[in-house]
């Protein structure tokens, strides 16, 4: 069930998005050759806990996966696409890193991902990274009142598919509130003018993932929640939790 939110609870869902934002920005400021994950993890962490708010993805169990998620943020290094455990990988020049990042405050959750790469990026790189942030500002833009959930789809995966990029297959955006993960899924591929109508106080988290190798297949790591790329190659993440408002999206995890 789709469950539109008040102007209180997205000013709640707006406090969430503020600590997200900020444990990406130091997680992100962090980053550097021969740091390891977990120590952006736990940067991220301190941050959170010191906004008091709590992790939203720390032992976040769905059914697909083995085993409870073991870290505050997600790490996703080169050919993980999504999913990737904050370990002991210590990070190297050009590597090109994704993070994920969510947490909750007063009842309600904000959702979050980055993408940068450690040092100077390749153009290649530089261009997918770029690319699929165009395509998370394309969905947002089309987040606007009387729109269709088609729309944002449409906007999102025109851009991956225009480059010849994979999108990260059965995988997309998703309603954000009271849970991390609520109703409606948000496909990063779709017809205009499809699905449902985008009405005040929806809150979606819309978040293009594209491979740079153009295939949507993944494999998952052994770990049981790292899903990387069948080819190899890179790939990057981009998200923001936002919400339809008469006056336009309002983009709650900015800055």
């Amino acid at each position: 069930m789709v469950e539109l939110k008040t102007r209180t609870e997205l000013d709640l869902m707006r406090q969430a998005g503020k600590v997200v934002a900020a444990a990406l920005a130091a997680a992100k400021e962090t980053a550097a050759a021969g740091v390891t994950l977990r120590d952006l993890d736990t940067v991220a962490a301190e941050v959170i806990s010191a906004h008091g708010a709590k992790p939203s993805f720390l032992h976040y169990h769905p059914h697909f996966a083995p085993t409870p998620y073991p870290g505050v943020i997600c790490t996703s290094v080169n050919d993980t696409v999504v999913h990737g455990i904050p370990d002991g990988y210590q990070l190297r020049e050009g590597d090109l890193v994704s993070i994920d990042c969510g947490a909750h405050i007063s009842g309600f959750h904000g959702d979050s991902a980055i993408s940068f790469t450690i040092g100077d990026p390749t153009p290649e790189d530089e261009e997918l990274i770029q690319l699929t942030r165009d395509a998370l500002n394309a969905g947002i833009a089309a987040m606007q009142v009387g729109n269709k959930l088609g729309d944002v789809s449409h906007a999102v995966g025109q851009i991956g598919r225009g480059r010849g990029y994979g999108l990260l297959e059965n995988y997309g955006g998703h309603g954000v509130g009271r849970r991390m993960h609520e109703d409606p899924h948000v496909p990063n591929e779709g017809r205009a003018g499809r699905g449902m109508k985008l009405r005040p106080g929806l809150v979606l988290a819309i978040e293009p993932m594209f491979i740079a190798g153009g295939r949507d297949k993944y494999v998952t790591a052994p770990d049981g929640w790292g899903l990387r790329s069948v080819d190899g190659s890179r790939a990057a993440h981009w998200e923001h939790t936002i919400a339809v408002t008469p006056d336009g999206p309002l983009v709650l995890t900015a800055p």
